[in-house]
């Protein structure tokens, strides 16, 4: 499974903090829903389209929080360019 984008609501501490991300696995589409960090609750959803997915992704991230994108981290052994 390929994470293709995350993203985090910029709040700290496991009762604030909210997180989605939005994974590729063949040709199916999963958005997961955290809440409370890496130990908190997930939520799953899973989709036949991007199209599908984003739209649960736009309604996720709706409301008052400041939602903030983060980049998926880089495959293990990734180097950067010099």
């Amino acid at each position: 499974m390929e994470q293709r984008r995350h993203w985090w609501n910029g709040k700290w501490g496991r009762l604030a903090r909210r997180d989605v991300f939005l994974r590729v696995d063949g040709d199916r589409w999963h958005v997961e829903q955290r809440a409370g960090g890496a130990e908190g609750v997930s939520q799953f959803y899973e989709y036949a389209s991007v199209e599908e997915a984003e739209e649960t992704v736009r309604a996720l991230l709706e409301g008052p929080d400041g939602w903030r994108e983060l980049s998926p981290r880089p495959p293990s052994g990734w180097t950067p360019s010099v």
